[in-house]
């Protein structure tokens, strides 16, 4: 069994999520984009039959007990909060040839049998924007989890997911919020300090 990584467990609106990633250190280790992938199970219908942590509870369960995994994704997005589950300073376990280098993204729902939930779109943007620019990613570099070479997941995040459609967004959030900053790199570093 990999030793296990630990959670932070924490469900954070996309205000509290921004500045819950200013405050971090990416000194030890940087990814190079971002992984998007869709929960499938549970479904958005059934997302909130339970509480967010006790669904955070129940991935450390599968991740650490059953799969023995040594971490899972690093963010469920949901309707309402954005739950980082993997520390965000470590690389995480959710798309086999990109672990090491990554961020994974889970929009809570299964995007090949329902629509793709607003709330959850926009709170993905929010945290996408927030972390492309914590590091200076650039918003082109956004992977579908179904990209990955090694993967069997070969529809994730689900049909009913735009990427060209999300960058787009992506980029329109990015201008919109970071405005007059014209380095990202500038940016990263405000962050890292």
């Amino acid at each position: 069994m990999a030793i296990w990584k630990g959670i932070i467990g924490e469900g954070f609106t996309p205000v509290d999520f921004d500045h819950y990633v200013r405050q971090l250190n990416f000194g030890n280790w940087r990814p190079q984009f971002v992984v998007l992938h869709n929960t499938f199970k549970p479904r958005f219908s059934e997302w909130h039959n339970i509480t967010g942590r006790e669904r955070m509870k129940n991935f450390e369960h599968y991740y650490r007990d059953e799969q023995r995994w040594s971490a899972g994704p690093h963010l469920f997005v949901a309707d309402d909060l954005i739950w980082v589950f993997t520390p965000l300073i470590t690389s995480g376990v959710h798309s086999p040839s990109w672990n090491r280098f990554s961020w994974g993204v889970e929009m809570v729902g299964d995007y090949d049998m329902e629509p793709v939930n607003v709330n959850v779109f926009d709170n993905t943007i929010a945290a996408l924007t927030t972390l492309h620019a914590a590091i200076g990613l650039d918003t082109q570099t956004l992977h579908l989890h179904k990209e990955d070479p090694e993967t069997t997941h070969d529809s994730c995040p689900g049909r009913n997911v735009n990427q060209a459609e999300i960058i787009a967004r992506l980029k329109e959030r990015f201008s919109q919020r970071y405005a007059g900053e014209h380095n990202l790199n500038r940016l990263a570093t405000m962050r890292e300090n």
